[in-house]
């Protein structure tokens, strides 16, 4: 089967990847002239199943109204008279209720896990290598009064059988010994030891060249401009270099998803929730993270990779901008300072923002639409390094007409047709 995929961030690629192994032959198009250099390029470096939830849930609605007014806090809403952007956050704030948090994580924790696991075996067949290590995340408490209110997160950890650990001071600096120098400042912990880090960046590209090995071709500096459908098929993708027809389409656009099939009359709720990050040479190893550290009070997550530490945060609604704020950089950096003050060169940090494609629910959308030959990979949110690659192989089993390892069912655009959607 020809199947054309429209985009080459880490989802588009892991789907051509699995797609080609497949048997099928996979071309991908992209505006821009490389794999990886938008919403991929630059972002945390978690894998993280464990922290696989919806920011959809109880108690959130509240949190934000905090979150807006702290000097340094996670969440930055700049309204726009964007009428989608509304539809959005209702229909976000809908799902803020304990019954809908629950089934909305029952539908992520699957497809995180079994990418993780996708991605283990993808390091034993072909030694790909991204600054990849292996070193669990430590969700970081600054006071007791967050260590005390954990009790929900590990109920849920239990209930899903994800391994943790509770720790106090003493153990989090076991963990993470570069904590010693600032352990006034460290109440306890929640470790999840089976998470993983690494260069989303260098793993999409270095996977694009092995899906090359396949066979796929990478079509670069090719603008999309619209689907062309008739009543039940997709019959092509008009680009700046004209044209393209294959088989099947497989839309991995992230945050643009939802404009290109807005006009065939397919309503994708996925709206761009930004993120930013600072990347900082690291000048003191010892005093550098060994893993990832979540500093909870500001939601910033601090990584090593390779030579460098990756801080990325905040979750700002402000449509398509990729502006970049000084404010949401001097978050980063405090975050940085306070935790791993000897660690990195903050003179010559980078700063980047990427857009997330969020739902308003949390799990991803994957599968086919009301057009037979149209299927989605879209809207993974911070999770899309998470979850790339058990997202691109479902994908791949679905077109082969295989059932995939894990029910997908629930990740189907069709779940929105439900009333909480």
């Amino acid at each position: 089967m020809q199947v054309l995929i429209l985009g080459s961030g880490v989802i588009g690629v892991t789907s051509a990847y699995y797609l080609a192994r497949a048997g099928h032959d996979v071309t991908v198009i992209d505006r821009q002239p490389q794999p990886a250099l938008e919403t991929s390029f630059a972002n945390a470096g978690e894998v993280s199943p464990g922290y696989s939830s919806p920011w959809a849930g109880p108690g959130v609605p509240v949190k934000a109204v905090k979150w807006l007014l702290m000097k340094h806090g996670p969440l930055v809403i700049r309204p726009k008279l964007d009428p989608v952007m509304w539809w959005w956050l209702l229909k976000m704030l809908r799902n803020c209720t304990s019954a809908r948090y629950a089934v909305n994580k029952s539908r992520m924790i699957p497809i995180a896990e079994y990418s993780r696991d996708c991605l283990q075996a993808l390091r034993a067949e072909i030694g790909i290598k991204y600054d990849e290590r292996a070193r669990g995340t430590l969700q970081l408490f600054r006071y007791q009064a967050q260590l005390d209110g954990t009790a929900e997160d590990i109920a849920v950890l239990k209930q899903y059988g994800v391994p943790y650990e509770v720790l106090d001071r003493d153990g989090c600096i076991a963990a993470e010994p570069a904590l010693a120098l600032v352990k006034d400042k460290v109440a306890g912990g929640l470790r999840l030891p089976h998470d993983e880090t690494g260069d989303c960046h260098m793993f999409t590209q270095a996977l694009a060249r092995e899906a090359e090995k396949l066979g796929v071709r990478f079509n670069f500096n090719v603008g999309i401009d619209g689907l062309n459908a008739d009543a039940t098929r997709i019959t092509g993708v008009a680009t700046s270099a004209g044209v393209m027809t294959a088989d099947a389409y497989v839309l991995a656009l992230g945050s643009y998803s939802p404009q290109l099939v807005r006009p065939l009359g397919i309503s994708l709720p996925v709206y761009p929730v930004k993120g930013y990050s600072i990347t900082v040479p690291i000048k003191d190893a010892a005093g550098a993270p060994e893993s990832t550290v979540m500093d909870e009070s500001y939601k910033v997550a601090i990584t090593r990779l390779g030579d460098r530490i990756r801080v990325g945060g905040t979750a700002e609604i402000s449509g398509y901008s990729k502006q970049l704020y000084p404010a949401r950089r001097a978050t980063l950096d405090h975050s940085l300072t306070e935790m791993f003050p000897r660690g990195g060169d903050l003179a010559k940090a980078t700063f980047w923002c990427g857009l997330r494609p969020m739902t308003p629910d949390g799990p991803p959308v994957i599968g086919k639409t009301r057009y037979a030959n149209l299927h989605l990979n879209t809207g993974h949110g911070t999770l899309g390094w998470t979850m790339a690659c058990g997202s691109g192989r479902v994908l791949a089993d679905m077109l082969s007409g295989k059932t995939p390892e894990i029910d997908t069912k629930e990740l189907s655009i069709t779940r929105y047709d439900h009333r909480f959607g």
